[in-house]
């Protein structure tokens, strides 16, 4: 058994097998590999600059102009959603998402608000998930009510929309089992509006959402102030306890120590892990923070209605260039204009977005009824469950990590669904994941207490 569960770590994880007493390293699924590749800093630096060419995005701003403000920019995104489509073979369809929003808060009329979407439908009929990436076309000046002031907007966000057509570029060329969603919401600097829009009507049409990979500010490497340079590192935010448990489900969180393993957490290991893995030169930072500190963002909206999102962000930001009207200004030039950006910083950290999503996508889905036997004290750990509902499964790990730990530091393949630990339930966390022949692996699933 020592040497069964003997380490072969490779980006911080192990693939061991009970039935071959062999080790297995994790290897790069071939297809991830090339899409990865296929991510192109020119792209993304045409895609920004068409962005910022729109003048302002603000939200408030003009929908009729063919050539300014955000009307102008959502169609452009819709134009190149639809572009892509052409290559699809009928998978990838594009709309805007519209709502009209009334005066109120910092909106000072009545709008329409509009979410442009493109989904690639997956080609598994009988798999419901639902994949979604997104960043938001809106931007700000100093003032959030200034909708006739140029806005570059090219950081804030245009990072995050360049990733997300982008990877609808890629992607809509491929085909998936499950449903990918590219979304460029708006309405984000009046309050999330887009996001709330989108995640409220998500969960009253029972969409199967398992992750959303919100994107914001991920494109400049240098600080304002302190000066730090560094493009090998991005930020992943994920909540802890979720906003949306019940004061019952709350007290059984705590009971069993799974402050740390809610929805987005085991979201934010995940991306960690695969990003990683596809992606050289860049780590992937878990923040132990829903959001930067008292700020807010679009997955917040998609976490209060009870899916799995977490936010990218950018090591360190710089706060001359975000919020910021345009001036040359005791020396310092303020304004997100995109000469700040590191395009090949923004393309590390939409490929780490596109291998996560097609790493999800290919994967069989969760495996059910995951459980850890309480019928008896013992310092064996028997973990069981059953086989998931779509996707065609190779076999399982087992995952496991000390409770300090903030990722997890083992995992053991099997073909069984059942599998008995020499390790105690009381010192350790595990989790069970489904897996296919090209080694994709499932969201982790936490055991509940069975007997």
């Amino acid at each position: 058994m020592k040497q069964l569960l003997r380490l072969f770590i490779l980006t911080g994880f192990v693939g061991l097998t009970n039935i071959s007493h062999s080790q297995t390293i994790v290897q790069r699924d071939p297809e991830i590999e090339t899409m990865v590749k296929e991510v192109n800093t020119d792209s993304l630096k045409a895609y920004i600059y068409k962005l910022v060419s729109f003048g302002t995005r603000n939200t408030l701003s003009t929908q009729t102009d063919p050539n300014r403000g955000i009307g102008a920019a959502r169609n452009w995104v819709l134009q190149k959603f639809n572009e892509f489509a052409k290559k699809s073979n009928g998978r990838l369809t594009a709309f805007i998402d519209t709502t009209t929003l009334q005066k109120g808060g910092r909106v000072d009329t009545t709008i329409l608000l509009g979410n442009v979407m493109g989904i690639l439908k997956g080609t598994d009929t009988a798999d419901k998930r639902i994949f979604v990436i997104s960043g938001h076309l809106d931007n700000m000046r100093t003032s959030v009510m200034d909708r006739i002031g140029d806005a570059p907007g090219a950081n804030d966000d245009g990072s995050g929309t360049a990733a997300v057509i982008e990877s609808a570029r890629i992607m809509s060329q491929r085909s998936f089992p499950a449903t990918i969603i590219f979304v460029a919401v708006s309405g984000e600097e009046q309050g999330l509006l887009g996001a709330r829009f989108m995640a409220t009507k998500a969960r009253k049409e029972n969409w199967n959402i398992e992750a959303v990979l919100n994107n914001d500010i991920m494109g400049s490497n240098n600080t304002s102030e302190t000066n730090i340079i560094d493009n090998t590192r991005i930020r992943v935010f994920s909540e802890g306890i979720p906003a949306y448990e019940t004061e019952k489900n709350i007290r059984n969180i705590r009971q069993l120590g799974l402050e740390n393993d809610g929805k987005a957490r085991q979201l934010a290991r995940y991306t960690k892990e695969i990003g990683e893995r596809y992606v050289d030169n860049l780590e992937v930072v878990m923040i132990y923070r829903n959001d930067r500190f008292l700020r807010g963002g679009d997955h917040t909206s998609f976490i209060e209605q009870g899916y799995a999102a977490v936010r990218f962000t950018e090591m360190n930001e710089n706060y001359y260039h975000q919020h910021q009207n345009v001036r040359l200004e005791n020396g310092i030039q303020y304004g997100d204009l995109p000469e700040f950006m590191d395009y090949e910083y923004l393309r590390k950290n939409t490929a780490m977005n596109l291998s996560n999503l097609a790493n999800l996508s290919k994967a069989p889905a969760m495996p059910e009824e995951v459980k850890i036997e309480t019928r008896r004290l013992s310092n064996y750990s028997l973990i069981t469950w059953s086989a998931p509902k779509t996707g065609k499964v190779k076999g399982y790990y087992i995952l496991m990590r000390e409770t300090t730990s903030p990722v997890w530091q083992k995992k053991i393949f099997t073909t069984e669904k059942s599998y008995q630990l020499p390790y105690s339930k009381d010192n350790y966390f595990f989790a069970v994941q489904s897996v296919n022949e090209s080694g994709n692996e499932s969201l982790p699933v936490i055991p509940v207490p069975g007997r």
